[in-house]
C-alpha cells in the first residue's frame, strides 16, 4: 500500500508550521552586566600647593609660568584666573598636614581653562621615592574646582604602579586666599599589575 502523497504533505506542512509557530520568538541579544569593578588597590594622600606671590620665594611650590595679557606671574588673573597656567612641585603627605614627612611629590601643570567659570585640567604626576612607595602615578583630567569632589583619570604608572589605570577623587581639604590650597587625593586603582 503506497502512502497518500496528499497525506504526507499535509502533514508535513502541519509539522512545519507547528514548529514555526510553537517555536519561540528571537530575542534581542542582550549581553549580561559584568560585574561590579573592585579596586586592587586603594590609596589616600594629600598634596600642599603654595603658589608664588612675589614674596614667598623661600617655600613656593608652585608659580604662574603662563598668564593672559591683563595678568600677571605673581597674582592669578580676574574672578575665575582664565589662561593661568601653573607648574607646581608639591610635597605628598599621608596625613592633612603639610610639616609631616613627605612620601614622595606630585609634579605637574594646571590651566585655568573657563572664563565663566573656575575650573581648571589638571597634567601631574605622583613621584614616590620612599620605604613604602617606589615610583609613579600618572593622572589627567578636567577639575571643576567650585565641585566638592572631582574624579580624574588615573593613566598609567612606573615602578611600584606600572601600567596601573583607575580613578582618582579629588577634594579640596583645605586653602587659605589664593597662596595655599591642600587636596586630598582618592586613589582607586582597577588595573594593577
Amino acid at each position: 500500500m503506497e502512502p497518500n502523497k496528499g497525506l504526507v504533505s499535509a502533514l508535513f506542512l502541519f509539522f512545519l508550521l507547528h514548529e514555526t509557530i510553537a517555536s519561540p520568538t528571537p530575542k534581542p541579544h542582550i549581553k549580561p552586566r559584568p560585574p561590579p569593578h573592585r579596586p586592587c588597590r586603594h590609596l589616600t594622600f594629600y598634596f600642599h600647593d603654595i603658589i608664588f606671590n612675589g614674596k614667598n620665594s623661600k617655600n613656593a611650590t608652585a608659580a604662574i609660568v603662563g598668564s593672559p595679557p591683563w595678568g600677571n606671574r605673581t597674582i592669578l588673573a580676574g574672578q575665575s584666573h582664565f589662561g593661568n597656567l601653573v607648574v607646581f612641585d608639591d610635597p605628598i603627605t599621608l596625613d592633612n598636614n603639610l610639616h609631616s614627612a613627605p612620601v614622595g611629590r606630585a609634579q605637574g601643570f594646571y590651566i585655568y581653562d573657563r572664563k565663566d567659570i573656575f575650573t581648571a585640567w589638571l597634567g601631574f604626576s605622583f613621584v614616590f621615592n620612599s620605604t613604602q612607595h617606589r615610583g609613579s602615578i600618572n593622572f589627567a583630567g578636567a577639575d571643576p574646582l567650585m565641585n566638592k569632589t572631582r574624579d580624574i583619570s588615573v593613566i598609567g604608572g612606573t615602578g611600584d604602579f606600572f601600567m596601573t589605570r583607575g580613578v582618582a577623587t579629588l577634594e579640596t581639604d583645605a586653602f587659605e586666599g589664593e597662596v595655599y590650597f591642600r587636596l586630598r587625593v582618592d586613589i582607586k586603582l582597577y588595573e594593577c599589575w
